[in-house]
């Protein structure tokens, strides 16, 4: 008798724990899908030469070691996280990723990817964004496993996603070589086109897959970071042809929202952002000592190679732009989010992320 009334407590402490997996009324998952702007972590768990695994980067993260971000401290997904008073979302392919932790969100992005599924070859083993997808539908089944098909459709239909797509496909595959294939299939103009119908597609999916609330960022000052200014500029000048590959892309990656928004309805908010400020606004505001130099690499700019323990380090990461050659420092990133939340129609369209949340609390 003894020994089954343990078995029933010990049933009911099962039942009761997973009742109490629940999803809140408040709560609000954060799915992350795109590259390593905001990878947090994915490309530790595959072979790929696309990782941030080492030191120094992490060297200003709370636990002070390499986590996989591409930062000396936290990316856009964490920070925007904080702002939306939620924990931060682990990589997919985490082991820690199960529980009640998948009803923080997830996040799918891998380091080196972009639109097209050529992009990022030299890295061999990264998670293309079709597989992405394939992971956000994973999530889902094992989501619903949990807590039921009807609260799992609720959690994902409810949840912010962000997505970050194109950068790669300019600085990784079109100009990656002189005349590389992608540059003599297409005249820039026509490979902007080409992107834009890819990524039509890939946004259709996502809402296919139940995402309502997406923030999509267009491509940054490509022509300005570290890396391009070591091997295009012998001025510091910005690098005036990828400078205009994001002034091709951006528009119309603005106007393919636009048309989806319409296209959809109101189930549907779809807001824009420019990866970056200008260049020298941020400089400005932000009381950067430069824009131009990374805090980590070494040669011109400090814009060659990986950031490794042998590079160049800056001993104060808050004074620089940029952490490594393509990537911008703690500081920087915390300035972008503040552009999500309450940034003008100028960097965020239709609206920004604070009047998305407090319309979502009205409803």
């Amino acid at each position: 008798m003894e020994s089954f009334m343990t078995l029933f407590i010990s049933l009911l402490e099962i039942l009761l724990a997973l009742g109490s997996w629940t999803v809140p009324s408040e709560a609000k998952a954060f799915f992350v899908f795109g590259d390593s702007l905001v990878d947090n972590g994915n490309n530790n768990f595959l072979a790929t030469t696309a990782r941030a695994d080492s030191p120094p980067y992490g060297i200003d993260y709370p636990t002070h070691r390499p986590t996989g971000r591409f930062s000396n401290g936290l990316n856009i997904p964490d920070i925007i996280s904080e702002q939306i008073g939620a924990e931060t979302t682990l990589p997919y392919l985490s082991p820690e990723l199960r529980g009640e932790r998948l009803l923080v969100g997830a996040n799918f992005a891998s380091a080196g990817i972009g639109i097209l599924n050529d992009t990022g070859i030299q890295f061999f083993n990264i998670i293309r964004i079709n597989k992405q997808l394939e992971y956000f539908q994973q999530y889902q089944r094992r989501l619903s496993s949990l807590i039921g098909p009807v609260q799992s459709q609720h959690l994902v239909n409810g949840a912010l996603v962000l997505i970050t797509l194109g950068g790669n496909d300019f600085v990784n595959n079109y100009y990656l070589v002189p005349y590389s294939a992608r540059s003599r299939e297409f005249s820039l103009p026509d490979y902007v086109q080409y992107l834009i119908s890819e990524y039509k597609k890939i946004l259709a999916r996502l809402y296919e897959l139940g995402a309502r609330r997406v923030l999509v960022t267009g491509t940054g000052p490509l022509g300005c970071v570290p890396a391009e200014l070591a091997l295009r500029s012998r001025t510091g000048d910005c690098d005036p042809e990828l400078e205009r590959a994001g002034d091709l892309f951006n528009p119309q990656l603005v106007q393919l929202l636009a048309d989806l928004n319409r296209q959809i309805g109101d189930a549907l908010y779809i807001c824009f952002m420019i990866i970056w400020l200008n260049v020298d606004e941020v400089t400005n505001f932000a009381g950067f000592v430069t824009s131009k130099i990374a805090c980590c690499g070494q040669g011109p700019y400090n814009g060659i190679g990986l950031c490794t323990v042998a590079s160049n380090l800056c001993p104060n990461r808050d004074i620089y732009a940029f952490w490594d050659g393509f990537h911008p420092s703690e500081k920087a990133n915390r300035i972008i989010v503040s552009q999500f939340m309450t940034g003008s129609v100028e960097y965020m369209n239709p609206m920004n992320l604070s009047t998305i949340l407090a319309m979502d609390e009205k409803a």
